[in-house]
């Protein structure tokens, strides 16, 4: 036969479909050329590898959105072993395989190229705002992520529909927030998005409520070793969803972003995937730095890496924490930094106000929910309508 089916496969221990397709395939059953793999790893080599292949044939145990993802990449179609209604069931014949891969993928011939993806475009969905806090170790962006969270709580225009997520490798807003529990967090959600999207139901239940402060609290990694958990493709869709089912999330994270591109290799790029993934998809980027040589100097190296991963100046902002009240030194801030629109934040008693798990102080709220309208304002943002004060006397009376 002239052209065939170059189908990757990959199944648990012991699956009976498994050896009987290999059988087939051996016996020139089926115009199918079936190569075995046996670990996930193996499959995404064979994807990478330049050669050209019609599908992957896959037991439902194995697929995640990072694995789809990459095999569409490649212009591979996926076809799914499962007793799910929509998948090729476990028990199947060779007409049924056949009409399977007839229905998705395309026979190779020699030197063919199998063509790109012909998925359809998502539908797209409103989404909410999100805003990425980042800044060296130890300047407060924490804190700074909390105060605007509630800030922005407390506006009509947002309707208290505002999340706070703790993005950061070494998650710390669980100890700021006197969490008892440490379940569900990220990696529950990113396990959640994997195969599927929660509905928003569990999304809700994924999260937290801070009642005095009027926002939800998604808890980070329990250890920052756990990062290997977080697939990308898994995590820019929980990203998704959580602008889907906020109006504002404001995602605390660091401020490393360092990627494939700038040190050649990938596992420090998906370590880094919560930074990258949330300042990439941000519309403000909050940089929080300290007054002082060595706090400005950190400062200005941030706002350069985070411009040179690619990051839109305009939708970054430096705040400085614990500022200087004096006009002449915050002046020289300004221009060391080269930047306007600089926030300075004044010196507070936060500690007491975690420790206590009151509203932390009006002072550090205001100045970054107007750094972030600003931004939305200058970037010409479009929010979703939400329903306004009616001015008395400006409508109508009963006659």
């Amino acid at each position: 036969m002239s052209e065939r089916f170059v189908v990757l496969g990959l199944a648990r221990a012991r699956s009976p479909w498994f050896g009987t397709v290999s059988q087939w395939a051996t016996a020139a059953a089926v115009p199918v050329e079936f190569v075995k793999c046996v670990s996930v790893e193996e499959v995404r080599a064979r994807l990478s590898s330049g050669r050209v292949f019609s599908a992957v044939l896959i037991d439902g145990h194995f697929v995640d959105r990072d694995l789809v993802d990459q095999a569409h990449s490649s212009g591979v179609a996926v076809v799914v072993v499962d007793d799910d209604e929509g998948h090729l069931p476990q028990t199947f014949d060779e007409r049924a395989l056949l009409d399977a891969l007839a229905a998705c993928a395309r026979p190779v011939e020699r030197a063919d190229d199998v063509p790109g993806s012909t998925e359809p475009a998502p539908t797209p969905r409103w989404r909410g705002s999100l805003v990425a806090v980042c800044g060296p170790g130890g300047t407060g962006a924490s804190t700074v992520a909390a105060a605007l969270a509630q800030g922005l709580s407390d506006d009509v225009r947002v309707g208290r529909s505002v999340l706070l997520a703790d993005f950061a490798l070494h998650a710390e807003q669980a100890v700021l927030h006197d969490a008892r529990d440490v379940v569900p967090g990220v990696q529950e959600l990113v396990e959640a998005h994997r195969v599927g999207r929660p509905s928003a139901e569990e999304l809700r239940a994924l999260t937290f409520a801070v009642p005095e402060r009027g926002y939800r609290l998604l808890l980070g990694l329990r250890r920052a070793r756990m990062w290997p958990a977080l697939r990308p493709r898994a995590v820019e869709a929980a990203v998704d969803s959580l602008r889907v089912g906020w109006r504002v999330v404001v995602c605390d994270t660091d401020a490393d972003v360092e990627g494939e591109n700038d040190c050649g290799s990938i596992d420090v790029e998906e370590r880094h995937v919560l930074a990258r993934t949330a300042t990439r998809v941000a519309d403000v980027v909050l940089v929080v730095g300290l007054p002082g040589v060595k706090g400005v100097h950190a400062l200005r190296r941030v706002l350069h890496e985070l411009q040179d991963a690619g990051v839109d100046g305009g939708r970054i902002v430096p705040v400085v924490n614990r500022a200087p009240r004096n006009r002449r030194a915050r002046a020289e801030i300004v221009q060391a930094l080269d930047r306007a629109g600089a926030v300075f934040l004044p010196e507070r008693r936060v500690d007491e106000a975690f420790r206590d798990g009151v509203r932390l102080p009006a002072a550090l709220s205001a100045p970054l929910v107007g750094a972030y309208l600003a931004v939305r304002e200058r970037m010409g943002a479009v929010d979703a309508p939400m329903p306004q004060p009616v001015q008395p006397g400006s409508l109508a009376v009963w006659s």
